[in-house]
């Protein structure tokens, strides 16, 4: 089977020559230009990583939708914003006027971390969140440029597919408050914060319906599911704040033949029922105990039939632990991923690192997860 075709079996639940393999956010298709003093795949290290992903890898390249007048910034007209450079980090500071107050949020992005650090977050109390909902929803109509997701399709070829990557309403939610704030809120005014979704979800339904309508057939990624998992609200919460407003997405996902996959970190054993009854078709990334609170083998025999299961390796063993360590960690999951009956596994990490210079040990126990899925060694 090609890289492609094998991807896609899984996908529908077909049989495979064997389980894909992926890097997740390596994909062999990183900008590796020095131009940008932030860009950490700059760095000779990350070379013969990103070689091997090109390689060897089942590839999920993602790629968000751009749509040619509809502005996917609800801010953008509404905001000021400021950058500026201190040492080793870049600042961005955001000012919205809103409902008569000026709100503010402060971000930083360091040379050596591949990451955003948000130091200040825009909405602070109920009050910004009141002021927050008096802006204006940018415009809902408007054309689906699909060449993003096409010139990447078209440079993979046979080597791999393209995931729509999008946020849910919640994401959008959520990540203007501090964790503190968003959960007191959630918790206190649930209410309000419906509303807030309900915006979020008035401006992102029609973005997905174009994009699916535009792209058919094609694996989604949505993000931010995990933001209703214990401990941070317990699973009340999550019907309330992720499947209301998740389903219709994944409706429109599959009225165009493509498959929705969840992304959720942690502890998602409480809520997979919910996920399951969303209809979604996938699940990443799976992550074992402590960090996470469900074995891939009792996912894999109670989930397996409807859900493609794209883990279950902790980015912290992979950068960590000893090789012949790791590779014992990497046969359970095979062998738990692949158990009994079932839709589908995708060999994958829970996340990237993040660092300017990837380790030895990294690269050599990313080089386990190929020899040990593909059964040849690099």
């Amino acid at each position: 089977m090609t890289r492609r075709e094998r991807l896609l079996a899984t996908l529908r639940g077909a049989p495979v020559d064997r389980p894909p393999v992926s890097f997740y956010e390596i994909t062999g298709m990183e900008n590796t230009s020095p131009d940008d003093p932030f860009n950490i795949f700059a760095d000779p290290s990350w070379a013969p990583l990103i070689d091997l992903a090109r390689a060897h890898t089942d590839r999920i390249v993602m790629r968000k939708v751009a749509y040619a007048s509809i502005t996917p910034d609800p801010l953008e007209g509404l905001s000021h914003n400021t950058t500026w450079l201190e040492g080793e980090s870049r600042f961005t500071r955001r000012e919205v006027r809103a409902g008569g107050r000026v709100l503010t949020c402060r971000s930083r992005r360091d040379r050596d971390v591949n990451t955003v650090w948000t130091e200040e977050h825009l909405l602070k109390d109920l009050d910004d969140l009141r002021a927050f909902l008096d802006v204006p929803l940018p415009a809902s109509d408007g054309a689906v440029d699909p060449s993003d997701v096409l010139e990447a399709e078209a440079t993979l070829g046979d080597t791999g597919i393209v995931m729509i990557d999008t946020p849910d309403p919640l994401c959008l939610a959520a990540s203007l408050f501090s964790m503190a704030d968003y959960t007191t809120l959630a918790l206190t005014e649930p209410d309000w914060f419906r509303k807030l979704l309900d915006r979020f979800a008035e401006s992102l339904a029609p973005k997905i319906e174009a994009g699916a309508r535009a792209l058919p057939g094609r694996l989604w990624r949505i993000y931010g599911p995990e933001y209703a998992t214990p401990p941070f609200l317990p699973p009340a919460c999550f019907r309330d704040y992720v499947c209301r407003y998740v389903r219709p997405m994944i409706d429109a996902i599959h009225r165009s033949g493509g498959y929705a996959r969840i992304h959720a970190h942690g502890r998602i054993g409480q809520v997979l029922d919910d996920i399951c009854a969303m209809g979604a078709d996938a699940i990443d990334p799976i992550e074992p105990p402590p960090q996470g609170d469900v074995l891939l083998h009792d996912v894999r025999r109670r989930y397996g039939r409807q859900l493609v299961l794209f883990g279950n390796l902790e980015i912290t063993d992979l950068e960590n632990l000893p090789t012949p360590r790791f590779a014992e960690v990497v046969k359970r999951s095979l062998a738990a991923g692949t158990s009994g009956e079932g839709r589908g596994f995708v060999l994958m990490p829970s996340a990237c690192p993040y660092g300017r210079t990837l380790s030895a040990l990294a690269l050599r126990n990313y080089e386990t997860m190929v020899e040990l899925a593909t059964g040849a060694a690099y």
